[in-house]
């Protein structure tokens, strides 16, 4: 296990542990803070007037609406469940490579300041959306408020399941796949902001090392942020430039490689390895990626915004449609289980349920690991 996972597992253990001590001897409440070991909730009651507003403005287009939600979720289901199903396959052929999951970890495996703007946009519109239609449909809320899952930030709307179990199936189902249909429309709305916003005062400059492979040839030579604007002495914009100019390159070939680190120009000497997948061909072994620079100045601004939407757009697609994975809590799960209870009685539903939900919990399994074993290193 490498020292930063290490560090970050200390670090998160012994933050649970203050929390702890401080409110974990809490009871529940209707409002304020609860605290157990590693989840922490807050509920307040003072947001439920603004839902109720906003649910009251158009009845009838929230009900439209949450019926494409119910569309989109037996949709996302099957293609949720076949994508997993694809790539559990994939990872037993080969040995446990590949994975259909990746892990969201702030700060490890996604970026920490912009991951934890797209899971909070995530978490807000989610549950926002749940309770709006719920309120459209004439069920009542508890609660509201934010949810602390180890080191997951989220956000949740309290319904009052009782109200909710007793509502007609159609209500229920409008309900549960309103979170996913909210979480798909704001991706689609970050991708028009950054194709039709953003990336035009966009252009390449450069290829981004945004890893070095331990055993690769580049391993202490480049690092992790350097930008390659250069290769032996031919200027490199963009990745067809790149890709172009390692297909002459042979193995035990020695280029120069002009980087910007700092902000300052350096030239590098690199001996080239064989590429794994054609060994007649140069390798440098590194994770590249385009880099890009504002036309009109003020990198500052326009780069954080282009990165700040790109995984607004990246976690609400992925955790949207992770979310109708055919398993109980999932909202998936919930729709799916409500219409068997509907229509077939419940010595049929009882293992139908049970074969769900060991089938759902194996393909993650087989999902996962891989992303954890790499993780982990």
């Amino acid at each position: 296990m490498n020292s930063t996972l290490m560090a970050v597992i200390v670090g998160i253990i012994a933050f649970w542990m203050i929390l702890y001590a401080l409110f974990g001897r809490r009871e529940e409440r209707e409002e304020g803070l609860t605290v157990d070991m590693f989840i922490a909730m807050w509920r307040t009651k003072k947001l439920l007037g603004f839902i109720d507003r906003l649910s009251s403005k158009n009845r009838r287009f929230w009900k439209v609406y949450a019926d494409v939600g119910i569309a989109l979720g037996f949709m996302g289901m099957v293609y949720v469940f076949y994508a997993l199903f694809k790539t559990a396959v994939r990872a037993v052929q080969t040995g446990g490579e590949g994975s259909g999951v990746q892990l969201v970890i702030p700060g490890v495996t996604i970026p920490l300041s912009y991951g934890l703007i797209a899971l909070a946009v995530v978490m807000v519109v989610h549950e926002l959306s749940h309770g709006v239609v719920a309120r459209a449909e004439g069920l009542p809320l508890k609660s509201v408020g934010l949810v602390l899952l180890a080191v997951i930030p989220g956000a949740f709307v309290e319904p009052d399941e009782e109200e909710l179990s007793k509502a007609p199936l159609r209500s229920r189902l409008r309900v549960y796949g309103a979170g996913s249909l909210a979480n798909v429309a704001t991706a689609l709305l970050a991708v028009l902001i950054l194709n039709f916003a953003i990336s035009p005062v966009l252009q390449p400059s450069g290829i981004l090392v945004s890893g070095v492979l331990d055993d690769g040839p580049a391993y202490g030579l480049l690092q992790k942020g350097d930008v390659i604007i250069a290769m032996d002495g031919q200027q490199i914009k963009d990745m067809e430039e790149f890709i172009n100019f390692m297909n002459t390159t042979k193995p035990g070939q020695v280029i120069t490689l002009t980087v910007l680190r700092d902000g300052r120009e350096i030239n590098l000497q690199l001996k080239l390895g064989a590429h794994p997948d054609n060994p007649e061909k140069g390798y440098i072994g590194i994770y590249p990626a385009q880099n890009v620079v504002s036309k009109v100045g003020a990198d500052w601004l326009v780069l954080p915004l282009f990165f700040t939407f790109y995984w607004i757009y990246v976690l609400n697609i992925g955790i949207g449609l992770m979310n109708l994975f055919p398993l109980v809590p999932l909202d998936g799960g919930r729709m799916l289980d409500d219409v068997l209870k509907e229509y077939l009685p419940e010595r049929i539903v009882q293992p139908i349920r049970y074969f769900t939900i060991g089938v759902g919990l194996f393909l993650l399994a087989l999902n996962v690991l891989p992303a954890l074993r790499s993780l982990i290193g």
